[in-house]
This record gives C-alpha cells, structure tokens and sequence, in this order.
C-alpha cells in the first residue's frame, strides 16, 4: 500500500483499476480494503500464466537482467541499485515505439553521463534562452511523439502475434465444456504424478483466452485461467450402461478392480 501511494497516487493521481499477478501481496485483507475505501477496482491475471500481464513481465525480466549484472558489485544490494537501472531502462530507446520512455513523458531526451563525458551537440551549444523555447516546442509536439510511438508499436505487436500464430495453434472452449487443468501449474510434480486433474466445468469466458472454471462440486475457483493450461475433457461412454466414466486420471479402474494405465502401450498388450 505505501508503494502505491508514494509512487502510483503522489505523481499520477488515483488509478481505476490495478492489475496485478495473483500474490499473497496484492490479496490481503488490508490492500483490499484500501482500495475499496479508494473506489479502486482489482484485476487480477490468469493463474500461472504471466503472458496475460506481457508488458509488465517484459519490462520486470529487463530490469531483472540489469540486476544480475550488478550483483557482484554491489555485493547482493540490488534494492540499492534498482533506482540506477530503472534510470538507464527510461533513457534508452525502446525497439517496440522507437524512443525512450523519458522522450514520451517529458517531450526531451535528458542529459546522460555519456553526454558530459565526451560532449554532445546539445551540451556545447547550451544557451539557457534558447533552450527554454526549445523545451516548450518540445511540449507542443508531444502529442504527435506519442502517437507516432503508438503506431510503432501496433506495428511491432502485429508483427510480433503473426510470428506467435505461426507457431502456435489456438485452443478455445465454450461456456459448459468439461476441461482439465494442468498441475504442474501449481506445484512441482514428480514423474509419477498426474499431470492433469478435473474435470471442472467452464462457467464464463472472460476474453483472450481466460476462463472462469468450477469443479464438480459447484465451488467456482477463485481466479480466471488461460486455455494454456487448459485441454478439454471427454468421459468414456460406458456402452452397457450408458454412463461416463473418468479419463483425465492416469489410473483407471479395470473391469477386475485393478488400476491400469490406459494410455501406456503395454497395457493394449496386456
């Protein structure tokens, strides 16, 4: 709570909504009041799945590098560090716009150490006249910077979801379709562990990809999750009684009461 008042609401204001991963950080009882007493709406990504927050998990693992690199120096210190290597990330061009996130914010590029060191254009020819007229140019043509930057990276994100669509095939369900989840999701497994449990039943789609789910009981899960995690039940028709019996689980009970595996080769032998 302290991070977002001192850093989100004292510069930009209170926010509609945040959207954050599912950690036990962002669902206390205490930050939940908080933002309810401050008319902000919680938004939670899908579980075990961080692609539905890329921006952010892309901007993180960035900063994460930048850390790596420094952690001999400063001898495990990152925190102390964290503000140089958010300094160098606002200054540098990013591939996705074009232009540094500083340039988008302020309208000018700052003044880096490289600048002082060996000289700029803009360093040697400084005139504190001429540079407050430039400034407020500047300020003027922001707004065409910023949207030039947003047909940028429109660009770059169609050329960048063309590439994925190659490579990967969709899957999507339907409001009522049994599904199993992936446990390896969760928590480590072992080799011998199932890999798969349910069904649950598909009660909402929330939109690209995110489904609300309950399980057989009629409890619905606490938070949404992608269809990458996600395949699609099918029971097993019993042709005698007409009823289904359980696939999803490796062992399944054979005509005898014994636990066989159905998908291992030798169990069609056997």
């Amino acid at each position: 709570m302290k991070f977002i008042w001192k850093n989100i609401v004292c510069h930009f204001g209170i926010p509609r909504e945040i959207i954050s991963d599912n950690g036990r950080q962002f669902q206390g009882r205490k930050i939940q009041e908080w933002c309810r007493g401050m008319h902000i709406r919680q938004r939670f990504t899908t579980v075990a799945h961080p692609q539905a927050n890329g921006q952010v998990e892309v901007t993180n693992c960035i900063l994460v590098q930048g850390i790596k690199r420094r952690l001999e120096q400063v001898g495990g210190n990152w925190a102390e560090e964290l503000t140089s290597i958010m300094w160098a990330y606002r200054t540098t061009a990013r591939g996705s716009t074009g232009d540094s996130p500083f340039l988008l914010v302020y309208g000018t590029e700052a003044i880096i150490p490289a600048e002082l060191g060996i000289p700029s254009h803009r360093v040697m020819n400084f005139s504190e006249e001429c540079n407050e007229n430039l400034l407020r140019k500047n300020l003027d043509l922001v707004e065409e910077l910023r949207e030039k930057a947003f047909l940028c990276m429109q660009r770059y994100k169609s050329i960048m979801i063309n590439s994925y669509n190659k490579r990967v095939k969709s899957r999507s369900f339907q409001v009522g379709n049994l599904v199993l989840r992936r446990t390896d999701s969760l928590k480590p497994v072992g080799n011998l562990d199932p890999t798969w449990e349910g069904p649950y039943k598909i009660t909402s789609i929330i939109g690209k990809g995110a489904y609300e789910l309950e399980d057989p009981e009629g409890r619905s899960l606490p938070r949404p999750w992608n269809a990458h995690n996600l395949k699609k039940y099918f029971a097993q028709q019993d042709p005698s009684e007409g009823s289904s019996t359980h696939r999803g689980h490796p062992l399944l009970k054979s005509s005898e009461g014994s636990s066989t595996h159905r998908d291992h080769p030798l169990a069609q032998v056997l």
